[in-house]
């Protein structure tokens, strides 16, 4: 997931009270960015295709010598600023790694990103490096990330991707939440069809967390038996009764699905709270 200019925060869905997000997004995204005060340059890992159709590329960072900046990645949600050679603005890419202080392990010594590529755009480029290459980047992540104390009194709580918009929602599901057995998490995730899917190898993980995953292909091919449409309908079409004094939302995409999204919450009594951020 990519923007342009720093997010203002990562917002979140919760009952009782629901803020439009169209405002907001455009406000996010109106203007120059502004460029960190410090930069620093790090060496790339690794670069490969994330989907079949290699419209989303994996795309890690060895940051073994960068300690500082490792330890400011701090929640899931967060982002990191690049400044490639040639581009008129620095780009604003999510952390798809969850935060060092999550794992259980010894401590990662690198930063993830799924980047859609996008010919003649700075994230090509990025898609375009190889393992050794140097990349100038901020000297501190950005943004609060994901504020889930916001919804820490749901018990259930929908959660909604698009696209690249799930880079985000790994780091968030692979730090940990969802794993209470006090919440029952739902992933509506969104694509075009099976071949613009990342992440699926990571799916038996993901629901062994507590993570209830529902595909849905916009354009899928005849064999597709799964959701159709786009998250927004699948929502809809859902038999679940929601209650809700204890539900939360979470939702991350381009507008065409978070809008639509909160106004089928609205219709369900959801009212709008601070929505999240998109592309």
């Amino acid at each position: 997931m990519l923007l342009r200019s720093p997010p203002r925060r990562l917002h979140l869905l919760r009952p009782h009270r629901l803020r439009a997000l169209s405002n907001a997004a455009a406000a996010a995204l109106a203007g120059p960015p502004p460029a960190p005060t410090e930069w620093t340059e790090a060496p790339v890992a690794s670069v490969r295709a994330a989907t079949a159709d290699a419209s989303l590329f994996h795309v890690s960072l060895d940051l073994s010598a960068h300690g500082p900046l490792l330890a400011s990645h701090v929640a899931a949600g967060q982002f990191l600023p690049f400044r490639l050679p040639s581009a008129p603005y620095p780009i604003f890419l999510a952390i798809s790694s969850p935060p060092p202080a999550s794992s259980s392990g010894s401590p990662p010594k690198s930063f993830d990103f799924l980047v859609k590529r996008l010919p003649g755009t700075p994230s090509a480029r990025l898609c375009d490096l190889r393992p050794g290459d140097l990349v100038p980047v901020g000297g501190s992540v950005v943004g609060r990330g994901f504020e889930v104390s916001r919804i820490a009194d749901a018990r259930d709580v929908l959660v909604f991707a698009t696209g690249s918009g799930i880079s985000p929602i790994r780091s968030l599901i692979e730090s940990g939440f969802g794993e209470s057995e006090k919440i029952d998490v739902s992933l509506f995730y969104g694509v075009r069809n099976l071949q613009r899917m990342a992440y699926q190898e990571r799916f038996s993980d993901w629901e062994s967390r507590g993570i209830k995953i529902i595909p849905v292909l916009s354009r899928p091919d005849d064999q597709w038996t799964g959701q159709r449409g786009y998250v927004q309908n699948a929502f809809s079409r859902a038999k679940k009764v929601i209650n809700p004094s204890s539900t939360g939302a979470i939702l991350c995409g381009h507008k065409q699905m978070t809008e639509p999204s909160g106004k089928s919450m609205v219709s369900l009594k959801l009212s709008q709270d601070e929505t999240t951020y998109k592309i």
